[in-house]
């Protein structure tokens, strides 16, 4: 078997395609050397194993959401800050939907603190701060907007809303409206 200019940067793209091609469960280092039709040693030499691979996956895919997100919200606030993120998640789950279970990968204490996810967490409360939140109610509503897109992406991924009227987009655009008037009333204790 030939060498293919095998870097560790072209294992995890290539990596994060066949995710979204098969499903992040099914990423792995045999998978990985099957697409490269190189033996499994030879990769061994740039990632220590599927958990690895896994996790720069999943490093991969919140660098890639942190971006498209940023691009996104930028220049804009309130209701239509709030939607532009929504999407930019809804979106991306739909375009890789492997990276973006990939996204979602509980990572140890050491790599999530090198990874974007304190990004999406700062861009999330920038967002909130057009609705005058203060804490421990920010970072309450920070776990519900997390919450409710991950949950909505979820389910309309796994077609849990494909059987009934009305259209999984006016439900998401409902959803972003009912977000923002939650959070332009915020209850207080």
């Amino acid at each position: 078997m030939a060498r293919v200019g095998l870097t560790t940067d072209r294992l995890v793209r290539a990596g994060a395609e066949l995710a979204d091609e098969v499903g992040f469960e099914q990423v792995t280092v045999s998978a990985l050397a099957r697409r490269f039709d190189v033996k499994v040693a030879s990769l061994y030499s740039h990632v220590k194993n599927s958990h690895d691979l896994k996790t720069r996956l999943a490093l991969l895919a919140l660098e890639e959401l942190a971006v498209q997100a940023a691009d996104a919200v930028a220049g804009r606030s309130g209701k239509e800050a709030l939607a532009a993120l929504g999407n930019v998640y809804r979106d991306y789950a739909h375009e890789h939907p492997g990276r973006y279970a990939a996204a979602q990968l509980r990572l140890d204490p050491e790599a999530a603190a090198a990874s974007a996810g304190r990004r999406h967490s700062q861009m999330t409360r920038a967002i909130l701060r057009g609705y005058d939140l203060p804490e421990p109610d920010q970072t309450h509503a920070v776990r519900l907007l997390g919450s409710v897109f991950h949950g909505y992406i979820t389910l309309e991924m796994g077609g849990g809303f494909s059987h009934s009227a009305p259209d999984t987009q006016e439900t998401w655009d409902r959803t972003l409206d009912a977000l923002d008037a939650l959070l332009s009333n915020w209850p207080t204790p």
